[in-house]
């Protein structure tokens, strides 16, 4: 159960702000930021209940905006099923860990998420490749989610390698957080690890998620997104290297 004296609700605010403000400058990063934080001072199953709301209604939004939600679908399906049944085969170790190694897979994997940001890595995928690529893309990337909670790897560089316009790679990241949401809460809920008390703090967090969001997209458009991504990325980098770290110290 979520102790909400250890992390007052205005911590959790001020969290999905941020994680908002990213999703809205980015088009992605609400999950990771909320996990990434959150995960410093709670469990990650805690944190992943705490994320679903937030998550899931930002990224059918962020689906909705685009300019082709069909199209979408059509092209990435099997990456979507792939992401689904990953999570949820995988969602075990995250539901079950008592050992805090979903704590340390979430700094491994924000460590790696970052440090391939930072170095502006892209894939070359040939059209032909793709319909064999996206489902393992997909499942792994459903592995990862159901192990630490963070849905952004290898999904995103994927999707990012795709020479997709704008608009188009925006609403793909939309399609992929939304299907990965709903994949982590059918699993967490099918193995009675979802955190009912934390359904009305979740519900709650909308608001400040959005609001994040809504100044993030305002200030897109006055900002470098070169610059902003490179802070983004050294500050996951900073708090992968943290949650690791953390972890390290209790077990010596």
């Amino acid at each position: 159960m979520l102790n909400f004296e250890f992390l007052p609700i205005a911590g959790i605010a001020l969290t999905f702000i941020l994680a908002g403000f990213v999703k809205g400058v980015t088009g992605m990063g609400l999950p990771t930021i909320a996990m990434g934080v959150l995960g410093t001072a709670m469990s990650p199953v805690a944190a992943a209940s705490l994320l679903v709301g937030p998550s899931l209604l930002t990224n059918i939004a962020q689906l909705l905006w685009g300019p082709s939600v069909f199209k979408q679908i059509r092209r990435l399906w099997s990456m979507m099923a792939g992401i689904f049944f990953g999570t949820v085969a995988s969602i075990s170790f995250l539901a079950h860990d008592s050992q805090g190694f979903a704590s340390l897979g979430l700094g491994c994997a924000l460590l790696l998420y970052s440090t391939a940001g930072l170095a502006q890595l892209r894939m070359g995928i040939p059209l032909w490749l793709e319909p064999w690529l996206s489902p393992a893309i997909g499942l792994a990337t459903g592995i990862t989610t159901g192990m630490t909670g963070v849905f952004v790897f290898p999904s995103v560089p994927y999707l990012q390698s795709l020479e997709l316009d704008r608009d188009d790679l925006v609403q793909a990241l939309g399609l992929s957080f939304t299907v990965s949401t709903i994949a982590l809460m059918v699993g967490l809920v099918d193995n009675a690890a979802f955190d009912r008390s934390a359904i009305w703090v979740s519900s709650l967090a909308l608001v400040p998620a959005f609001a994040g969001m809504a100044v993030g997209q305002w200030l897109r458009q006055k900002i470098s997104q070169r610059t902003f991504r490179l802070w983004f990325f050294i500050g996951l980098l900073v708090l992968g290297g943290d949650i690791v770290s953390s972890w390290l110290v209790r077990k010596m």
